[in-house]
């Protein structure tokens, strides 16, 4: 058996350091034990969110450093990525594709400058991605506020409208040779913000897709998958238990996507898939705010990424999409000042990396689109471990030590035990062949 190492520890400087362990023997008593045969949720992939923002961070770099940025998300392993419906809060000002009541006028040109050039770079590659696309708002005129922003609902008599808006979105997006793979109808419908935003209740968000939105792409022949919700983990379960109570929306939609910003909620996660085992459940959003560098700040971020990941992986998640893949030195630009933190970041048109990037990737690229989960029983509970199967047989493990101690252990794997040792405020993945 062969069996790698991979530790990224920043208090001792140590970045993806590698080494093969030696000496892999049978020790009793083994500390955490990963059941080979017990394999459950199967990965779709990870990824990060290409918005306007990034897109502009992107178009300014040199051409030396825009390679340098798409050989990182391609050493990422990103595989799935977000897409902005029109206008979010990462918009460089606001914006919609229509604003006639015909949609004579409907046109993804805003795209085409920073968004569309970022994606088809990374496409060219990464071929095999997948796509999930979100709306912060309908067209204002469709709007009870006819604002974009400060909330406000979509007008019932716009709603087949709207649908045919959305569909018009996947079809424009399809000329270019981008297929959306997934869609969700709002992202964070229970929310009032001060940019683009709409509110969606339970029974409203059913309708919507039951009655407009499914019929409408059936009508299209467009074969993008519908996920419900796109909000926070905390109130996931009782928003999937109102849709699906209408069975028919089981046939019409796929899974949930889900945000962290309320908290880590990881039973909501496992409770939705005690309900709803054959739907997939997707992290769709999720960051750190941002502020200038401090080192506590950066482990701090690094350890709450991969504690919110870790913990959803194991409850049953299939993806993961961070927010931002690209942000300049302030957290933006973002056209409402809500700044927040990115992996990759850019400073004088230079990029750097925070620690969270090297966090994240100790996951995103070993752990392979289509890998399955692996049973894990463990008595370190002071350790955050995954593990995963990948296709080709290759086992990964994952262990994050976000106290301020050491640990020894023993790990059982393939009938065989090693002893190690997890340092303070480290990640460590394990590739075992």
């Amino acid at each position: 058996m062969e069996l790698r190492k991979l530790e990224t520890n920043f208090n001792k400087g140590i970045f993806m350091n590698e080494s093969i362990l030696q000496n892999v023997e049978y020790l009793k008593d083994a500390d955490i034990v990963l059941n080979e045969k017990n394999l459950t949720s199967t990965i779709l992939g990870f990824g990060g969110a290409i918005t306007e923002a990034s897109g502009y961070c992107y178009h300014n770099l040199s051409e030396e450093e825009k390679k340098n940025f798409i050989n990182s998300i391609k050493r990422s392993n990103y595989t799935f990525f977000r897409l902005p419906i029109g206008s979010s809060d990462f918009s460089l000002s606001s914006y919609s594709y229509a604003n006639k009541k015909d949609l004579s006028d409907f046109s993804i040109e805003r795209d085409l400058e920073y968004i569309v050039p970022l994606l088809k770079d990374i496409m060219e590659v990464t071929p095999n991605i997948k796509l999930l696309a979100s709306p912060w708002s309908p067209p204002k005129f469709m709007k009870t506020t006819n604002l974009l922003v400060l909330g406000g609902k979509l007008k019932k008599k716009y709603r087949k409208l709207y649908a045919e808006y959305l569909a018009k979105y996947v079809l424009e997006y399809k000329k270019l040779g981008i297929n959306i793979d997934y869609i969700t109808p709002q992202n964070e419908p229970g929310a009032v913000q001060v940019w683009e935003s709409c509110l969606y209740s339970s029974e409203e968000e059913k309708e919507f897709i039951k009655d407009f939105l499914f019929p409408t792409f059936e009508e299209n022949n467009i074969e993008t998958k519908i996920i419900i919700y796109d909000h926070n983990k905390d109130k996931l379960l009782k928003r999937a238990l109102d849709i699906y109570e209408d069975k028919s929306l089981l046939q019409m939609t796929y899974g949930l996507g889900f945000h962290n910003y309320e908290g880590n909620h990881f039973e909501a996660l496992a409770e939705f898939k005690k309900h709803f085992p054959d739907k997939l459940l997707i992290h769709t959003e999720g960051c750190v705010g941002f502020s200038k560098f401090k080192e506590d700040d950066e482990i701090k971020n690094a350890e709450y990424y991969l504690y919110d990941l870790i913990g959803d992986l194991n409850n049953g998640a299939n993806g993961y999409i961070d927010w931002n893949i690209l942000l300049d030195e302030k957290g933006g630009p973002n056209h409402k000042r809500n700044y927040c933190n990115s992996p990759i970041m850019v400073r004088e048109k230079t990029l750097y990396k925070n620690l969270c990037y090297f966090y994240i990737t100790h996951i995103t690229r070993f752990i392979l689109p289509n890998a399955k989960k692996i049973e894990i029983i463990s008595k370190e509970n002071d350790l955050d471990i995954t593990s995963f199967k990948n296709e080709d047989g290759e086992i990964i493990i994952v262990i994050l030590n976000k106290t301020n101690n050491d640990y020894s252990f023993k790990l059982n794997v393939l009938e065989s035990t090693f002893s190690d040792i997890s340092f303070a405020h480290s990640i460590q993945t394990y590739i075992v062949k």
